[in-house]
């Protein structure tokens, strides 16, 4: 299973990535919003680069935005892998997504605390990353469902809801398929 969601948590993620990007270039288009030099600025911070005024170099900036969207695409998709999937799934890994950026962001001191933000900024990363985790989870599932239901979906088709009386399922089967 892990081996799975690992390419394609890959996949979903960058898929997740590219489609947050396009939403962000036609959003910025509209408002006026000029691009964002935080995801460069994490990631000088992170691996010890040279940090430099003003623009940051554009490879550097993607790769700190694709490679981090990549990355917590494998999270998705061990969520969808295990049976956690759906836009329920999406909306909960909206929230990791948002909290990766922000543990990152405020603990090299690029970023501030959001409730600090002004709300239309807020608003405006929110739906972005929204996107990214909708995109990704729709990829994450579909690529897991080639495999079937996963063990929670099968511990769940036992009985409709969470019963006591209903136990886990056999190891065996847990983790397979």
């Amino acid at each position: 299973m892990i081996r799975r969601a690992l390419w394609q948590g890959l996949v979903a993620g960058t898929a997740g990535g590219v489609v947050m990007t396009l939403g962000e270039k036609v959003e910025q288009a509209v408002t006026g919003r000029p691009d964002s030099h935080v995801p460069a600025r994490v990631l000088q911070r992170l691996t010890g680069m040279r940090e430099r005024p003003g623009t940051q170099p554009l490879p550097v900036n993607w790769a700190m935005h694709f490679g981090q969207a990549a990355v917590l695409g494998v999270l998705r998709s061990v969520m969808a892998q295990a049976g956690l999937r759906g836009p329920v799934a999406s909306a909960k890994f909206t929230v990791v997504r948002l909290t990766n950026d922000q543990i990152l962001e405020n603990a090299t001191g690029v970023g501030a605390p959001p409730q600090t933000w002004p709300r239309k900024e807020l608003v405006v990363d929110v739906l972005h990353k929204a996107v990214y985790a909708f995109v990704t989870g729709a990829v994450a599932d579909a690529l897991a469902a080639r495999n079937g239901p996963g063990p929670g979906q099968r511990h769940a088709a036992l009985r409709r809801g969470r019963r006591a009386d209903v136990g886990p399922l056999p190891r065996k089967d847990a983790y397979t398929r």
